[in-house]
């Protein structure tokens, strides 16, 4: 399985380690890293170990703490510079070249800290606490928004300080680090919902009468997997402006989905459907929009790039959804460009495109899984988008479960996907 972090160590490990070495290990993980990129590194990780000595000395029980450097959030290509899991407290250090930190530089560790909380699985019910330090500062400066202003000859103190106000059980770093550490927070999922079926979202839901029975065809379509336990493939078309986004962000919303989600080793899944785009400025559209519940808005949507990155360079984990939506599905990349994007991922294997590594990942979902592909007509073709729908075909006949696969759609695609069991859909012609 491939590391999500750069370095992962115990306090006196991280103090012994010659800074050269820890940084290479770093420049390893990262690939290529810039020379600013490697310059921060140099500047910050001799005082850091200078603090882990002091921490260790006196606290000898600091010495079964741990330090991760460039740790990747789940479902996220952001990195926190360092993390260290201390005796009752996730302490989160962004480390600035700079002697006062920014407006920015704030809320950074904060949505960093954030994130933990609410996707965290080993997080939920411990305090994680964002700290930025500035390396041009000197003492303690106190807090902005709850996050902590320190520079580094003062860490030791702060985390001593923070640690007796939370005595809970020391978090390993194997339970930290596992594979499967992305899931939302009950609490948070419930919240989403709730936002998202108020009705207050007016740029979301204006069109939701219109879109009424996408959702009930689709949400009869999803009953029938479950039921029947095997994999389908529902394509919804529609011009721009007609509501797909809208029936993609209701059904992955929905409340049914708990009660059809697969128990997994004692639990459900706390998010059974998510809406995956790659359209960059949608996805920050949609997330704030439904940042009112928490979590910065990414409970129900995410970004397609993080989400292939993620599985596609880990064969073995298994999603936690049964329900993907995939954005703008005539224009998913194909082998050449998920290549392009993705060649710097550790343990990545090219040669699949966007909807091959989207009907593999969905057979790794046990039981039965729902892909929808939302589809726009007369929306300009990018690099790397030509191969269009034919994809979503070759993706179903090469799959290694193609004969447990039902497509559903309009029958202007019937020809596409010819030689495959494929039903027409009334309704999913918006």
């Amino acid at each position: 399985m491939n590391a999500r972090y750069g370095w992962q160590s115990d306090l006196p490990d991280f103090r012994d380690t010659r800074a050269s070495l820890i940084r290479d290990k770093l420049c390893q993980f990262i690939g290529n890293p810039s020379n600013q990129q490697i310059h921060a590194w140099d500047e910050s990780i001799p005082p850091l170990q200078n603090e882990a000595a002091e921490i260790i000395e006196w606290n000898t029980e600091a010495a079964s703490y741990s330090a991760i450097l460039e740790y990747e959030l789940p479902m996220e290509a952001r990195r926190p510079d360092v993390i260290l899991l201390a005796n009752g407290a996730i302490l989160v250090l962004e480390c600035k070249s700079k002697a006062v930190p920014t407006q920015a530089d704030v809320d950074q560790v904060a949505a960093y800290a954030r994130d933990l909380r609410c996707y965290h699985r080993s997080c939920h019910q411990r305090t994680v606490i964002p700290i930025v330090v500035p390396f041009g500062m000197k003492g303690y400066q106190g807090q902005e928004n709850h996050v902590h202003v320190a520079g580094p000859d003062v860490i030791d103190q702060l985390v001593s300080e923070l640690e007796q106000k939370t005595p809970v059980d020391l978090i390993s770093p194997e339970e930290f680090l596992a594979e499967d550490a992305y899931r939302p927070m009950p609490t948070l999922v419930q919240a989403a919902r709730e936002l998202f079926h108020s009705g207050t979202l007016r740029p979301i839901h204006r069109a939701r009468a219109a879109t009424d029975p996408a959702v009930e065809e689709i949400t009869q379509i999803i009953h029938e997997a479950a039921a029947v336990g095997n994999r389908r493939l529902i394509l919804l078309t529609g011009v721009p402006g007609a509501g797909k986004t809208l029936v993609g962000l209701r059904v992955v919303h929905a409340h049914f989905l708990d009660g059809l989600a697969v128990d997994r080793e004692g639990e459900k899944p706390t998010a059974p459907g998510v809406f995956l785009t790659g359209n960059g400025p949608l996805c920050q559209v949609l997330q704030y929009e439904l940042s009112g519940a928490g979590g910065g808005g990414r409970t129900f949507v995410r970004g397609v790039k993080d989400y292939v990155k993620r599985y596609s360079s880990r064969p073995g984990l298994v999603p936690p959804e049964h329900v993907l939506i995939f954005d703008e599905a005539q224009r998913a990349f194909d082998a050449e460009e998920v290549q392009a994007r993705h060649r710097s991922t550790p343990g990545f294997q090219a040669g699949k495109s966007e909807p091959e590594h989207f009907i593999e990942f969905a057979e790794r979902i046990p039981e039965w899984c729902v892909v929808i592909g939302l589809i726009g007509s007369g929306q300009e073709i990018h690099v790397g988008e030509e191969g269009g729908l034919v994809q979503w075909r070759h993706a179903i006949d090469g799959c290694a479960q193609s004969g447990n696969w039902q497509v559903h759609g309009p029958p202007t695609l019937r020809e596409i996907f010819s030689g495959v069991s494929y039903e027409y859909a009334p309704h999913v012609s918006l």
